[in-house]
């Protein structure tokens, strides 16, 4: 586990928009989670409610989690959640996934908000097991293929 003192969020900058894009998870992993750019592409598209980040560790990209805050949202899952989440492969393992959603519930208590979402693809490599050991909990329901997990966002620490 990676100590957290040198771990920060950044903003996407015409500095660091190219490392962002290269930034690769792992081959297995590659059909389960949009690349950055695509993401980024996102963003660029819904500014007033995408929540693009990157993971640093000192001076290392070592991930990038996007939320989404859009509280007037008619589908619940859209109204604050987990977008995506890509943490370089090789980098995984370490703490940084973990770092990266405790950063958007952080956020999205300091919006004043109660519960958080994320989706995931089903499968054996998917990240199911990861949302679950951080408290997510399926809704039942499945967006676009995925499976949705909420957390409520009361009683949370950072």
């Amino acid at each position: 586990m990676t100590s957290t003192s040198s771990l920060r969020l950044e903003k996407i900058t015409p500095d660091n928009v190219a490392a962002a894009c290269r930034l690769d998870v792992r081959p297995d992993q590659q059909d389960l989670v949009a690349p950055v750019a695509w993401s980024l592409a996102e963003a660029y598209a819904n500014p007033e409610t995408a929540w693009p980040r990157l993971v640093f560790d000192g001076d290392a990209l070592v991930g990038f989690v996007m939320a989404g805050f859009d509280p007037q949202s008619p589908v619940e899952v859209f109204r604050c959640g987990i977008w995506r989440l890509n943490i370089a492969a090789d980098h995984q393992g370490r703490g940084y996934g973990r770092f990266a959603v405790a950063a958007v519930l952080a956020e999205a208590r300091r919006r004043g908000q109660s519960r958080a979402t994320v989706s995931w693809v089903p499968g054996d490599h998917g990240p199911e097991k990861f949302y679950l050991k951080l408290g997510f909990r399926p809704t039942g329901e499945v967006v676009h293929g995925e499976v949705v997990g909420a957390i409520l966002l009361s009683g949370l620490q950072d």
